[in-house]
């Protein structure tokens, strides 16, 4: 199976925890820093606050239109936060390392399953560098959500 790996990383200077707390509330906290344009909607399905959580995520990339529905689970709760979604072969981690400082390292990686052939070998070559740009914006706006709550 063809895949990619994307991620990114940026220090925050604010506790984990109150970085998770905003990660992992979908209702208000998560929903805040998605990146317009690229996220055009995001629905909660079922729950809202953290593991068993479901959302269903409407992106619009470059003109082209994709929906995820996302599961979260909390593989280490408070400090990785995971959204898997099984049909389009996407998982991504939001993973926060505490540093000495009161700030905290977080990072955004996904691994991403994609098509056969000379489409999978395009979506390889184009899509890590968008989701970079997409990624580095939402911790930008993460930082500057948490800063604007402290």
């Amino acid at each position: 199976m063809n895949s990619f790996h994307v991620e990114t990383s940026r220090v925050i200077p604010a506790s984990a925890e109150m970085i998770y707390a905003v990660l992992s509330d979908y209702e208000e906290g998560h929903r805040a820093i998605l990146p317009k344009p690229y996220f055009t909607d995001m629905i909660v399905e079922k729950g809202g606050q953290g593991a068993g959580t479901v959302t269903l995520v409407h992106m619009n990339v470059m003109g082209s239109k994709r929906s995820f529905r996302l599961e979260t689970s909390e593989p280490e709760p408070g400090r990785i936060l995971e959204e898997v979604d099984r049909e389009n072969g996407v998982t991504t981690r939001f993973i926060l390392d505490p540093l000495q400082d009161n700030g905290c390292r977080v990072t955004i990686a996904s691994d991403v399953q994609t098509s056969p052939g000379p489409r999978g070998f395009m979506e390889r070559l184009v899509t890590p560098s968008i989701t970079r740009r997409i990624y580095n914006q939402e911790l930008a706006n993460l930082a500057d959500y948490v800063r604007s709550r402290k």
